[in-house]
């Protein structure tokens, strides 16, 4: 049977996501992918990268969550946002098969669950079990596959509400999913995200930790997320962090759902942080 690899940030390095994608074919024919999200940006290939993730999903190889340089995408390709002074979008906004792309794109789940493994980009509130991840992703989903998926870009932008509760509502409910699905590093034992630190789990906030350090309401099974480029590779039982800065001049790390083996692939310096 093929095995699963779960794949970090690849921000557009498609040179290097093909090497890393022949390297797995060598070990397990016909692998299955999961990708972390954040497929495009920085990186020099966005367009070849986006174009060959879309085609294993497909073939039904190959599946992704969405990241916040993805929702970003998004957002340029329809006037909702300015591009950045570092982004490299332009390949894919001026690609004859733009349109297809963006549909695609904005199809993709926020959160998987396989296995006993949940995957999502950067991280969940300690309150969320792994259904109420699904469940919470679902709503953001529906929003982005229906028929007012532009007013949910319009409004999914801003730092508030920092702290779950149930009873939020309508747009800020929605930012509040997103930004914790997209962004989040750093949160407080009561649930509170920070946005402003995004180095190291050593330079978190007073009264701040990773988020995957603090106690969890549930058992979870596996986490496993990307983002966090300053964190790296971390390997746990319980969880598995794969952005290993490959846009930096890092590697471009895939992981086995079955048996943890670890594939990676060294990659060149695209862009210098910050």
């Amino acid at each position: 049977m093929a095995k699963t690899y779960f794949i970090g940030d690849i921000q557009g390095c498609g040179a290097q996501l093909e090497t890393l994608l022949d390297k797995i074919e060598q070990r397990s024919p016909n692998a299955h992918y999961l990708f972390a999200g954040d497929l495009v940006n920085r990186g020099p290939r966005s367009l070849d990268s986006l174009r060959l993730i879309r085609r294993l999903q497909q073939t039904g190889r190959a599946e992704s969550v969405l990241g916040n340089h993805d929702l970003h995408l998004l957002a340029v390709a329809n006037g909702i946002r300015t591009a950045h002074r570092n982004d490299t979008l332009d390949d894919i906004l001026n690609a004859p098969d733009r349109d297809e792309l963006l549909h695609w794109l904005r199809q993709r789940p926020m959160a998987i669950f396989k296995s006993g493994h949940l995957l999502i980009h950067a991280g969940v509130f300690p309150q969320w079990s792994p259904e109420q991840v699904m469940q919470l992703a679902h709503e953001v989903e529906n929003q982005l596959r229906g028929d007012n998926w532009l007013d949910l870009l319009q409004h999914m932008y801003g730092n508030t509400p920092a702290q779950w509760t149930e009873d939020l509502q309508g747009h800020a409910r929605y930012r509040c999913i997103i930004n914790a699905l997209t962004r989040m590093r750093f949160c407080s034992a009561n649930g509170v995200m920070d946005f402003d630190s995004k180095d190291g789990v050593g330079t978190a906030p007073d009264g701040y930790s990773a988020w995957f350090d603090l106690p969890r309401a549930t058992e979870v099974g596996t986490t496993v997320f990307g983002h966090w480029s300053t964190l790296g590779l971390v390997l746990r039982p319980n969880l598995i962090s794969l952005d290993t800065g490959c846009v930096w001049g890092g590697k471009l790390s895939a992981v086995c759902l079955e048996d943890r083996d670890l594939v990676q692939v060294a990659c060149p310096q695209q862009q210098k942080p910050g």
